[in-house]
């Protein structure tokens, strides 16, 4: 195939505007985890678990039903209004999260936060893949993974410096009383808002997704945005192979009958599994529960808001890593290889807590499971989710895989703390490890590699022997 000069400044500024959804996504995903120690003390919920994991886990049931809707609206208005939607909804969050005085608004809050949350982690990489050159796609998307762990780091680095230094021993009632207690939180909110207001902003500048252009029959605008990215030559071949993918299923309106086919059946059932498999490999559970993961090793809270900021820029160098590997490696040996390291690294573990061990020994176990999952499944499950789904169900079958995702994270953040109370630390991990091993060997039978493809040569090859 006749290489095309790509105007990578253009490209990558589309990129990085659209993955602003993912920096938020990042940010308002973890703030809480910092904030976590000064909110359930203000709210008077520190001895209530029940209510704690509803606090953690409301955002997640707002993802959910922004992952319900976000295919539909993908498909009926295009990537482009309902990220700047998105956008709107991470504002409102933002403001209403850090002002509330009490418990039921403040979860009112985090549930259009979640809703921010399930719309951008659909439709930021599903546009991105949309509008990137095949070979450098797999890149271009985990630009979208870069910004969501740069949003994680920046959340984790504005905790750390918004609050005040805890003196060792401190009471529960001194800390509720202490500026931490009573203000500091709220500005771990609020600083998501300068971000907020940006992605908002940007988002009027970028252009509709060429696919979703030539979708609704407008060729023209699909081919000016195309041009502008590879040259009119690369524009005129790739509407040529969108429209031809789209004739192929030229039905004009997606039935649930379209899923139970022979041909996309299986390849949604993939895309499933591995958003669920990305979630219950158990790595977020370090990112939310980071205080009492981090206590139980022995450290005091001020000491865990230091840990986290390293376990996230451990995060982000790893991140780095596999955007300058995820087009040579390719997806399938980095998921395989994310699956089985995670899996060793939990026993291990799980034996250093069996064990009683404390301090540098568990951070550095959990610093190597984070930087496992940040080269691995982290990004390039979703490389993968923005791929493999034929053009024309792509919105409402990445919809279901995302929806599926953000049902699978709520479960791991919700069942946590049963977990953790009735197995203790050590069974919790043992368990996440048992899981890796079942997604290592899913993968190895299931994912094909995806690498160097156009997004219509993945469509035809997973549908045309099925």
């Amino acid at each position: 195939m006749r290489e095309h000069p790509i105007n990578f400044k253009y490209l990558l500024f589309l990129a990085l505007v659209s993955a602003m959804g993912g920096f938020l996504f990042g940010y308002d995903w973890v703030v809480i985890g910092g904030a976590k120690p000064f909110y359930e003390l203000y709210f008077g919920i520190s001895a209530m678990p029940t209510l704690q994991g509803w606090a953690m886990g409301s955002a997640l049931v707002g993802c959910i039903f922004g992952a319900v809707i976000s295919g539909f609206v993908a498909d009926r208005f295009g990537r482009k209004m309902p990220l700047i939607l998105s956008a709107a909804l991470f504002t409102i969050s933002a403001f209403g999260t850090g002002y509330v005085d009490n418990f039921t608004l403040f979860i009112v809050y985090r549930l259009i936060g979640g809703l921010g949350i399930g719309l951008a982690s659909t439709l930021s990489p599903m546009y991105i893949a949309e509008i990137a050159p095949a070979k450098y796609r797999g890149q271009f998307v985990a630009i979208n993974q870069l910004t969501l762990v740069i949003g994680i780091l920046a959340a984790q680095v504005a905790n750390f410096f918004i609050a005040e230094a805890i003196p060792d021993g401190s009471t529960q009632e001194a800390i509720l009383n202490s500026w931490n207690g009573q203000t500091g939180w709220r500005w771990m909110f609020w600083a998501e808002l300068i971000p907020a207001i940006l992605f908002f902003a940007l988002m009027f500048m970028v252009p509709k997704s060429p696919r979703f252009l030539v979708k609704i029959n407008n060729n023209a605008a699909a081919q000016k945005v195309l041009s502008r990215i590879g040259g009119v030559n690369y524009a005129e071949q790739e509407v040529k192979n969108i429209n031809l993918t789209l004739q192929t299923n030229s039905a004009k309106k997606i039935n649930f009958s379209d899923f139970k086919s022979a041909k996309v059946k299986p390849i949604v059932l993939i895309g499933i599994i591995l958003a669920i498999f990305q979630q219950w490999c158990g790595i977020n559970i370090i990112f939310n529960y980071a205080e009492e993961i981090f206590t139980a090793a022995g450290y005091s809270v001020g000491d865990m808001l230091f840990n986290i900021v390293i376990t996230g820029s451990v995060n982000l160098i790893f991140t780095i890593v596999a955007m300058r590997t995820v087009d040579t490696w390719g997806r399938r040996k980095l998921m395989l290889l994310g699956s089985m390291g995670l899996a060793i690294v939990y026993a291990i573990l799980g034996t250093a807590y069996y064990m009683q061990f404390t301090g540098w020994p568990v951070l550095l176990l959990v610093i190597t499971a984070i930087a496992i999952y940040a080269m691995s499944l982290a990004p390039i499950t979703w490389v993968v989710l923005s791929e493999i789904f034929p053009n024309r169900i792509r919105g409402v079958a990445m919809s279901i895989a995302t929806f599926s995702l953000w049902v699978a994270s709520f479960i791991l953040v919700f069942t946590f703390p049963i977990m953790n109370s009735a197995l203790g630390s050590y069974g919790t991990f043992w368990a996440y490890s048992i899981i890796c091993i079942g997604g290592y060997i899913f993968i190895k039978r299931k994912l094909p590699e995806t690498k160097g493809k156009s997004l219509e040569e993945i469509e035809l090859e997973l549908t045309k022997e099925r």
